[in-house]
């Protein structure tokens, strides 16, 4: 599967590139197909950019990107879907529509208060009502709205116990955290490795249908990219790791300790896996890192830039992600809606250059959610505040129980 190394690259990019002052989730599996098919229908400029953030040829990207949404149709535990919608005033070239999937194509009707929930009820459905608004603006100059839809989900082989957990990292609601904590054998489904940014943690949690989360511990000064992008690494076999059957006594990483212990009976050596519930939703604007996902010609204002799509003079207006991710004792849940918008343009040129400065005044651990056999990323994110923990919730700790669990 050739785009399954480009994804994962995509991914590190945008762990690099993405600092929110909170937590973040997002699905480079999600954008990915769909700057794919907007390079395959992209000319001059827009289409080298394009090819560029995805890091294939474009006359092969439409290809790379049919393949990627096959694969991700056929993980057990995932639903995903692509959909194209544009006024009737648009008429595609029928090379590009070829190159989507069967049954893709809708209609927009130009008029936002029929087509806003038609859109909306499409992400739900697809999300399992997790997404219910699709991430474009939707008024009555949109002519044409490119999107994929994901959701997965995994029960774990070893479910968690919850409890009151402690947390060392800022924490503005001061309230307690939904902490969870298990016990296995299988020392090896944690290890560390070394970067050049620093050591990280690595903690394997197997789901029941071949999707696992990797949960991601850095030294305290390494940045979330670095973490994630060290994670992406080791799903990807390039980052050798030292599984926890081999790691010495002591402290022997971010987060790890390996000891000795006495028993009162023989017991074979087991792993302690203490970690935090965590449940996130978050809007990305692609636009605000155009030259990383290849979108600053693309996105300029002048129309000509999608030939290879339709005659008419299209500008991509927007392209948004909505993610969502939640981490819980018997397993996890992810979506990702993702879209592009595009609108009519005036057919002519505009004659003058300028230049737009943009500038926003936007002890964690990060996460990779992969596909187990092909190691495809298919949701990233990095969590700063836990769920807060609620007696409702869980129930107050039986007596001599009530130790909290210490991330």
């Amino acid at each position: 599967m050739r785009a399954i190394p480009l994804v994962n690259g995509l991914t590190t990019r945008w762990a690099a590139a993405d600092h929110p002052q909170g937590g973040s989730v997002f699905s480079a599996a999600g954008l990915w197909p769909l700057l794919a098919f907007l390079a395959d229908g992209a000319t001059g400029r827009a289409r080298e950019e394009l090819a560029g953030a995805l890091g294939v040829a474009a006359d092969q990207a439409a290809g790379a990107a049919r393949e990627l949404l096959g694969l991700m149709e056929c993980v057990e535990g995932m639903e995903a879907a692509l959909g194209l919608w544009t006024v009737r005033t648009v008429e595609l070239a029928k090379a590009w529509v070829a190159g989507l999937p069967a049954g893709t194509h809708g209609v927009l009707t130009g008029d936002p208060s029929a087509d806003r929930p038609a859109l909306d009820a499409w992400a739900a459905e697809r999300t399992g009502g997790r997404i219910a608004r699709m991430p474009v603006r939707l008024d009555g100059d949109s002519s044409l709205v490119l999107a994929t839809a994901s959701a997965l989900r995994t029960d774990w082989e070893v479910p968690f116990t919850g409890d009151i957990g402690v947390w060392t990292g800022e924490r503005p609601s001061g309230e307690d955290v939904a902490g969870l904590h298990r016990t296995t054998t299988d020392l090896d489904a944690v290890g560390v490795a070394r970067t050049p940014d620093g050591t990280v943690t690595e903690a394997r949690v197997r789901g029941v249908n071949g999707l696992d989360v990797h949960l991601l511990l850095g030294e305290e000064r390494m940045t979330r990219g670095q973490v994630l992008g060290a994670g992406v690494e080791i799903v990807g076999g390039g980052l050798p790791v030292v599984p926890g059957g081999r790691l010495p006594h002591g402290a022997a990483g971010p987060g790890l300790r390996v000891e000795r212990q006495w028993v009162r009976e023989p017991a074979p050596p087991s792993l302690v896996l203490t970690a935090v519930e965590f449940e996130l939703t978050v809007e990305h604007d692609f636009l605000t890192h155009r030259d990383l996902f290849g979108l600053a010609t693309a996105t300029d204002g002048r129309p000509g830039h999608f030939a290879g799509i339709s005659g008419a003079p299209l500008g991509l207006r927007s392209a948004r992600q909505t993610a969502t991710a939640a981490f819980s004792a018997e397993g996890f849940r992810a979506t990702a809606v993702t879209a592009t918008e595009a609108i009519w343009l005036s057919a002519e040129e505009l004659p003058y250059e300028t230049t737009v400065v943009r500038v926003a005044f936007d002890r964690p651990f990060g996460f990779l959610a992969v596909h187990r056999a092909s190691g495809l990323v298919l949701t990233a994110g990095w969590v700063t505040e836990p769920k807060v923990w609620r007696v409702e919730d869980y129930g107050w700790p039986e007596e001599g129980d009530a130790t909290p669990v210490v991330f």
